[in-house]
This record gives structure tokens, sequence and C-alpha cells, in this order.
């Protein structure tokens, strides 16, 4: 027998929906503000992982963009005191960073993120070889070595 309280989607899951469908339509001029207000949510971790999922929803359309630059330093002033979010949004600057053919290091690729490692890999984001096969060759996890590798591979076939 179950109460029809114990049936309920709890308070947090239906506030991280809303948020998500907030944070999707929210215009330009009040995404900051709006970030802002999901972070002062009482449950600390529901409320970055929306604003962890907006991040990786909103970087990918804005990483070539001249618009990024204004917008992560804008983001990272509100999430300054938000570990996981600044790493987040630190590691998708990297990839902006690579993607535009600008210069990185070896230590900021195999010193990141499996999740980093993962993008930077699996993904059409990176177009450096020299990136790709320092995944390859040092990737913190067999997945990451497999998927650079693969993604080379596909680069030296002709079309």
């Amino acid at each position: 027998m179950t109460s029809p309280h114990l049936d309920e989607e709890p308070a947090e899951h239906r506030r991280f929906a809303r948020y998500l469908q907030a944070l999707e339509a929210v215009a330009e001029t009040d995404e900051v503000a709006l970030v802002a207000a999901v972070l002062r949510d009482q449950d600390t971790t529901m409320a970055d992982s929306a604003v962890g999922r907006h991040l990786d929803r909103r970087a990918p359309d804005l990483l070539t963009d001249a618009k990024f630059t204004a917008w992560a330093q804008t983001l990272t002033e509100v999430i300054a005191d938000r570990d996981f979010l600044t790493l987040r949004l630190r590691e998708w600057t990297l990839l902006r960073t690579i993607a535009l053919g600008e210069p990185w290091t070896a230590e900021e690729l195999t010193g990141a993120t499996d999740w980093f490692q993962h993008m930077a890999a699996a993904t059409q984001i990176v177009p450096s070889p020299e990136a790709l096969r320092l995944l390859a060759e040092r990737g913190r996890t067999r997945r990451v070595r497999n998927a650079a590798s693969q993604q080379l591979r596909h680069r030296d076939q002709p079309i």
C-alpha cells in the first residue's frame, strides 16, 4: 500500500526540471541573473548540476564565436565560489583554445579531467592532430586513448 505522498516527485527534482527549462529559454541579457538565482537554491548539488548542464549546452554553441570570451568572463564571476562549475568553464575555455588553434600545453591536456579528455578525443571539437596524438598516447583512460586514436585514423583516411 502506498500513500499519495510517497509517489510524489521530490521538490528538488521539480525545481531542477524548471531550472533546466528556464536556462534553455533564457535570453542572453537575462542569463547571468538566472544562473545566479539558480545558484542561490538551498540544494547546492542540484543547483550546480543544473548550471553545469547549462554550461555544457551553451558552451558548444559559442565555442568558436567571438562572444565566448565575454560570456565566460561574466559567468566566471557568478560561479567563482563553485569549484566544479569553475573547472568545467575553464575546461570549455581550453577546448575553445584548441579548437581555434591557439597555444596550449601538453600539461593542460594530460592534467585535465576525464570529461575534458573524452570531449577532446571523441568529438569533432578538437581539430588539432597534435592534441589528438597526445591524448592517444597519454590520455588518462583507455576510452580516451582509443577515441583519440580513432579520430586520428578517420582524419588520415581519404574522402
